[in-house]
């Protein structure tokens, strides 16, 4: 089974179920950004996990292993067309070499992990509109000579 085929088993699965990724993460035990990623076959997880979600939402062993699976983190290079992840790639184009910048005055030269790294997506209510808070934490690693 590919990491597709899984992803599309799982989201109709989880619409079927009705669960959100908040409920379904605290169902397994992980974060939601996380659990989510996994899901849409851009992480693995661990065995229990992987059980949880197909026990949860009610999916054959076949999506397990593909969840267990290592996945192959590659994405399409054109710009994306999806609103969403469009504004992304508008914040990195915008702001990259100011956050390039900014971490190498205040940490050196080097790069932030996604490896040994965490997201969470919150809502601050506002009165002027609802505003978006994410906050990625990675840590940070060294270029080294040699």
């Amino acid at each position: 089974m590919t990491k597709i085929e899984m992803t599309e088993e799982i989201m109709a699965a989880k619409k079927s179920t009705g669960l959100g990724w908040e409920e379904l993460s605290e169902k397994v035990g992980l974060s939601s950004v996380f659990l989510t990623s996994a899901c849409l076959g851009m992480n693995s997880l661990k065995k229990e996990p992987a059980e949880r979600v197909c026990e949860v939402l009610g999916l054959p062993v076949e999506i397990e292993k593909a969840l267990q699976a290592y996945p192959n983190k590659t994405w399409d290079f054109t710009v994306p067309q999806d609103p969403v992840v469009y504004r992304f790639y508008e914040v990195v184009g915008v702001y990259g070499e100011t956050i390039k910048e900014i971490i190498g005055e205040k940490f050196g030269d080097g790069i932030m992990s996604a490896i040994d790294f965490s997201m969470d997506i919150d809502k601050e209510e506002n009165p002027l509109g609802d505003r978006v808070v994410i906050t990625m934490n990675g840590k940070f690693l060294p270029y080294k000579s040699w």
